[in-house]
């Protein structure tokens, strides 16, 4: 009768030896609010113009920084995001398999994977981080802690590109209630800004979220083709 006890030092060994890179799990980066949430948090954002691009390089978004046991964060974001990864020494993921959820396609092969923001560097500029200095861009471009980074095939990612939801939805319509979620929780975290047309193509997105009894976020089924 005693041996429920033994589940939190069962679960902290988990989390260690995943930590370590001994045990590789799925993706943890769930939306982190339900969809009424999320409509609120879109609410109190601030809409306003674009910034100028004036000024924009990658390069004043420094990435990829170090993110311990000699992993940047493209190789903590892959080893995160995928199934059975193993690496090399140097923390490269050799074989695994990912989920790009972008357009809900399995993929083996870690060459064929982007890292991608989810607000983009360019659209983070557009919607305030030109005032940033460098080093903030920098956490903003190796933020782990937020649903910010996803490791999707680079097809869906360079087709996005630094597009926001009014421009580029995910081709698959089961991700935009979540995908909408994490862009309302990255420019809220952010403070950054949306457009008119942002906010209401997020609205749009929004309304396709279902919330279930268990807790979880899901979309609504895609019509028919």
């Amino acid at each position: 009768m005693h041996a429920p006890r033994l589940l939190p030092a069962v679960l902290t060994l988990a989390a260690a030896l995943a930590t370590a890179g001994c045990v590789q799990t799925g993706s943890t980066t769930a939306p982190t609010t339900d969809p009424s949430r999320a409509q609120r948090e879109l609410a109190g954002l601030t809409v306003a113009a674009p910034h100028s691009m004036a000024g924009y390089s990658r390069d004043r978004f420094p990435h990829w920084s170090q993110q311990g046991n000699g992993c940047d964060t493209r190789e903590y974001v892959l080893k995160r995001d995928g199934r059975s990864v193993q690496t090399s020494q140097a923390c490269k993921a050799t074989s695994g398999q990912w989920l790009s959820r972008y357009d809900n396609k399995t993929v083996s092969d870690a060459n064929a994977l982007d890292i991608d923001h989810m607000v983009p560097l360019a659209n983070a500029w557009r919607s305030g981080a030109d005032t940033w200095d460098d080093d903030k861009r920098s956490q903003f471009a190796n933020d782990i802690t937020r649903p910010q980074l996803f490791a999707v095939s680079a097809s869906v990612n360079r087709a996005k590109g630094d597009q926001d939801p009014s421009q580029w939805k995910p081709p698959y319509r089961g991700y935009w209630c979540e995908y909408a979620q994490n862009w309302v929780t990255v420019k809220r975290s952010w403070q950054l800004t949306v457009t008119e047309a942002e906010k209401s193509a997020l609205i749009d997105m929004l309304g396709t979220c279902q919330w279930q009894s268990s807790g979880q976020p899901t979309s609504s089924p895609a019509p028919a083709a």
